[in-house]
């Protein structure tokens, strides 16, 4: 088949059939220049990526083994708009093989059979690979993966598939074990901020010719609400770029009204990196601690809307479970896990949905922090007494020579005695008789309380000393 190629685009070497007509080209290079200001700026090389250096940076394996013309099956896996497309696409600028690229969204069956049948006669033809690109593949069933799976297996052609999606739930197993798996990472505030002020100089590709200069609150409201996706920040600037008219001095200037239409957004005033931070987060746990559900979820909700970083909230929870409800309800804790399992798996906004059922569980849970409060004076014990070594009884005799030294000798095995208690000390000898769980009378934590009564009677706990941390 007679190939003809069209430099249309740096980023890709497109080639087409001879059923290519010039209509069609002069079609695609008018799209081109009516594309959103995104696909525009969209980078052509290595150094115009931003972001992504874990695995193209400069050395790194995988940009090695692309600048050598040996592309390995890949999947890559991240979240909107953090460059797994224009990766794709800078590996086909840069290999020699033939590229095609297909969206899970639109194609079929027949469009890879057709595929897979021209990339064995391009192969016996001409000697030349192709590198089968799938966007969006986690859309494509397991029929679907099937049907290229022989293909990449015997070397027919180079997949390279990108998803939002787990691979490991999305990407039949068969498949992904013959591919690597390389994860993105979000773009950064400052990463996405180089991307907006690259675009807003480009005169050829950007909005150079429009000199526009962002206010600095519509700025900064733009990097919080793009959340590390370039794709948005671009889009939301070329919108709110064509409805302000210049000013005398031809600039046009994009003021925060501007951008808050143009985002659909209202600025909270919020900044996730100064005194807003951590007022914030402080007033919702204060107002967990204070079991005012109410309170909390609304500042779950201020912290959520402003852009905070879900994960951060959700380790926050996890502590709050084990520091202020903590064995008066010991159920708070796997709660708080999961509520952190949920949100790293599903993502925003429905990870909110286990954030405020945690923050209301905790809430309204009874609280202790006896806990977290003998941790404490145990850490001081620790760093101020005497460390006396571990009883005898205490040690394990691994070796013959350790059993002839005493070790575990005396040792009472629990379970050999009623109620599976022993009643044998385990404090070294300079701190015998020291008490650091105190627990309290509320929820779970109170039979825990009356346990250890039975146990060990009444015990009197060790006075605080003066300069004692106070539990927080």
């Amino acid at each position: 088949m007679l190939n003809i190629t069209f430099e249309t685009n740096p980023a890709l070497r497109c080639v087409y059939n001879r059923s290519m007509t010039l209509f069609d080209h002069q079609r695609r290079q008018r799209l081109q220049h009516a594309a959103p200001l995104a696909a525009r700026m969209r980078p052509r090389t290595f150094d115009e990526l931003m972001g992504q250096e874990h695995i193209v940076g400069p050395g790194r394996v995988l940009r090695r083994s692309i600048e050598s013309d040996q592309v390995p099956s890949m999947v890559l896996w991240g979240p909107p708009g953090s460059g797994k497309t224009t990766l794709a696409l800078i590996i086909a600028a840069v290999t020699r093989s033939h590229f095609e690229q297909v969206s899970a969204v639109t194609a079929g069956v027949a469009d890879l059979r057709r595929i897979v049948h021209e990339a064995k006669d391009r192969l016996g033809m001409q000697g030349q690979r192709t590198i089968l690109f799938v966007d969006e593949i986690h859309r494509f069933n397991k029929a679907q993966q099937d049907v290229v799976l022989p293909h990449v297996e015997d070397g027919t052609v180079t997949f390279i598939g990108a998803t939002t999606e787990n691979p490991s739930f999305e990407v039949i197993a068969p498949l992904l074990s013959r591919s690597r798996v390389f994860a993105l990472k979000p773009l950064t505030e400052e990463q996405v901020g180089s991307i907006v002020d690259r675009a807003l100089a480009d005169t050829e590709h950007g909005l150079g010719d429009m000199h526009v200069v962002l206010e600095s609150q519509a700025r900064a409201l733009l990097l919080t609400i793009a959340n590390g996706d370039a794709r948005v920040a671009l889009n939301a600037i070329e919108l709110a770029a064509a409805a302000t008219s210049p000013d005398a001095q031809g600039n046009t200037v994009v003021s925060l009204a501007t951008m808050e239409d143009a985002l659909q957004q209202r600025a909270l005033l919020y900044d996730k990196k100064g005194d807003q931070h951590y007022d914030t987060i402080s007033a919702f746990i204060k107002s967990v601690r204070a079991s005012d559900p109410d309170a909390a979820i609304y500042w779950l909700g201020r912290m959520i809307e402003s852009g905070e970083d879900p994960l951060f909230i959700a380790r926050r929870i996890v502590i709050l479970a084990a520091e202020d409800i903590g064995m008066a309800d010991p159920q708070a804790l796997p709660v708080a896990v999961a509520a952190q399992q949920a949100v790293h798996f599903v993502g925003m906004p429905e990870g909110g949905i286990p954030l405020a059922e945690a923050t209301v569980y905790l809430a309204t849970a009874p609280k202790s922090n006896s806990a977290n409060a003998a941790l404490i004076r145990a850490l001081e014990d620790a760093r101020r007494s005497r460390n006396d070594p571990v009883p005898l009884h205490l040690r394990n005799p691994v070796t013959p020579m350790m059993k002839d030294m005493g070790y575990g000798q005396g040792y009472r095995y629990a379970h050999s005695y009623p109620d599976h208690f022993s009643g044998q000390a385990n404090l070294p000898d300079n701190l015998k008789g020291r008490v650091y769980y105190e627990p309290s009378d509320q929820g779970y934590e109170k039979q825990v309380a009356e346990r250890i009564r039975r146990w060990w009677g009444e015990r009197k706990g060790r006075p605080p000393a003066k300069d004692d941390p106070p539990p927080s």
